[in-house]
């Protein structure tokens, strides 16, 4: 008889783990007597990370007491309890490779529909003091379920599981699993499984991209697990580029037109996108990596580039000081996911000071195909001398059949003229929006300093613009993934304590931070990352989610433990790699 053994709950807690404390709901303990569930939990349960667990399609986690046998034979251990594994039914029978995704169940009072395979994180290797766990589960076969809850009502340890009806397309929870982690993405099971009612929204989308991804010949890698940050990936590798022009945009912002040597064409970059440069500042110190967003229309011809000077600025300081017309420079292939999304949908054009960079690049690409769309463009500066690109805008947006500019002075000079130079003093603002008339269906790109976007978004949240239309740019590092980890004060990316002269050379181009790899300290490019402090996003720490997918500029790595499917050409998983040469990381 397939039955209820136990039924399990607990709430979240903080836990010290690794020098952090994470909030987890993963440890469960049996109820005695009955509990109620309800739409999104069990009566007494909750989740730490709503992100990730939780909610309609995940309110009931279910493990069978036969895979508990199963991993008690392979890790010879003796010492499992009822929610070992962090779910809330312990169950005897279901097995993963006969429950349907759409099967749904009678059990007590309430009525339960199968969603999708357990997804899983590294909360649950603390749980098992096994690190390796989310990616033993996942590639087992054996990850659980998840039910939603189609009738509320009372279970109880006993109570008996009855089949009650079923989706017409049968697909099993192992299936399912497999055909998203495992390389066999055969497109007829992936229009199978779409073709699933009760399919929870994540994995449709995950499968959704899977198809995308193989009409248009995207090869390589996960489509369904890749970030968005590990979008558009490229090779390898830099190619020297010779400057041809260099041109004082403000007081403090120069440009740099490169070209190949030889005259042929160059990648094709798409608008919004970067590139790296490798500045070899002196002979003894490592170089510098620096990543400058294409500020110019598109072209395979040309690339500029536009460099903010700091007073102490290493590399703006050595590309005003050293470099002249004629010289060489390393330069990456264009990379990065902030870029201009096709479609009719209205366009924002946010920045401040040099954040103007990319998204002018998307202003020009607009203009060169004379969109039809409403595009706003919207920027902040001190004054006019400190104004990068004004006469440029001023001359692109005559191209615009509906374009519109609004330009803020923080600090205007009593030279500057009102109306002509700029339109207003002050800063960006909430009530600058409501004056402009921003559309909340607008697809909004936005890049300046880490202040100021923090304020825009939160400026753009109270307009009701939805978080997913709100294209971000971070110039110094990426937005970081720790799910969980709580109370942790963001610092800036600093060399370790304990760096050394020898070993293959990390850049993280990003971040600015060149450190040497140590295998005695760690066992992952991951683990370096988090030493320095340098922005990283992760989930399962094995291999298994993808989130921690970043672009790889030049170098190769080594797998360690291998990965369930590797990334694709140009990008690495950072969580489960190791240098084997000296690296460059988008991070």
């Amino acid at each position: 008889m397939t039955r209820l053994l136990s039924v399990n709950v607990g709430l979240p807690r903080d836990i010290a783990w690794k020098g952090r404390t994470v909030h987890t709901g993963i440890w469960k303990n049996p109820v005695h007597g009955r509990c109620r569930a309800g739409r999104l939990n069990l009566d007494g349960d909750g989740q730490g990370d709503l992100a990730g667990h939780g909610g309609e399609q995940r309110a009931v986690f279910v493990y069978q007491i036969e895979s508990y046998r199963y991993w008690q034979e392979q890790l010879k251990r003796t010492d499992f309890v009822h929610g070992q594994f962090g779910e809330n039914f312990t169950i005897e029978g279901l097995p993963d490779d006969a429950v349907c995704i759409g099967d749904r169940y009678q059990i007590g009072g309430a009525l339960f529909e199968v969603t999708q395979p357990r997804v899983t994180c590294y909360r649950v290797g603390i749980r098992m003091n096994e690190p390796q766990m989310p990616a033993l589960l996942t590639s087992s076969g054996r990850p659980g379920f998840y039910f939603r809850v189609l009738q509320e009502g009372e279970v109880g340890a006993g109570d008996e599981i009855v089949k009650v009806g079923e989706a017409n397309e049968r697909m099993t929870v192992a299936e399912i699993n497999a055909l998203l982690y495992s390389p066999n993405h055969a497109r007829d099971r992936l229009e199978r499984a779409l073709r699933i009612e009760a399919l929870s929204p994540g994995w449709r989308a995950s499968f959704e991209a899977l198809l995308h991804s193989q009409t248009t010949a995207a090869g390589g890698g996960n489509a369904g697990l890749a970030p968005a940050a590990a979008a558009h990936p490229v090779a390898p590798g830099f190619r020297p580029l010779a400057v041809a022009a260099i041109d004082q945009e403000s007081a403090d912002v120069l440009s740099l037109l490169m070209r190949d040597p030889d005259g042929q064409p160059l990648p094709p970059a798409l608008p919004g996108q970067y590139v790296v440069l490798r500045l070899r500042a002196t002979g003894s110190s490592p170089p510098l990596f620096r990543s400058y967003s294409l500020s110019g229309p598109l072209s395979t011809e040309r690339y500029r580039i536009s460099v903010k000077v700091e007073p102490n600025g290493a590399a703006g300081t050595y590309l005003r000081e050293h470099v002249r017309v004629g010289d060489v420079l390393d330069v990456s292939s264009p990379r990065g996911s902030f870029i201009l999304q096709c479609g009719e949908r209205p366009v924002v054009l946010l920045s401040a000071g040099i954040g103007a960079t990319p998204v002018l690049a998307m202003l020009y690409a607009l203009a060169a195909t004379r969109s039809t769309r409403p595009v706003l463009w919207l920027h902040a500066a001190r004054d006019r001398q400190h104004h990068p690109f004004a006469a440029e805008v001023r001359r692109i947006m005559p191209a615009l059949t509906h374009g519109r500019r609004y330009v803020c002075y923080s600090r205007p000079d009593p030279r500057d003229k009102l109306g002509e130079d700029f339109d207003a003093a002050g800063h960006l603002s909430r009530s600058v929006f409501d004056e402009v008339g921003i559309p909340r269906e607008a697809g909004v790109y936005l890049c300046g300093p880490v202040r100021f976007m923090a304020e825009m978004k939160e400026a753009l949240a109270a307009l009701d613009v939805a978080p997913e239309r709100i294209h971000v740019e971070i110039f110094n590092g990426s937005e970081s993934m720790t799910p969980g980890v709580v109370g942790a004060a963001p610092r800036a990316p600093h060399l370790p304590g304990d760096d050394a002269n020898t070993g293959p050379l990390v850049s993280f181009a990003r971040s600015g931070i060149a450190v040497h790899w140590k295998a005695s300290a760690y066992q992952s490019i991951l683990e370096l990352a988090e030493a320095c402090d340098v922005p990283v996003r992760w989930s399962c720490r094995t291999g298994v989610c993808h989130n921690c997918e970043s672009g790889l500029v030049s170098g190769a790595v080594a797998y360690g433990p291998q990965p369930l499917e590797k990334p694709t050409d140009g990008n690495l998983l950072v969580c489960c790699s190791q240098p084997v040469r000296d690296v460059v990381i988008d991070l």
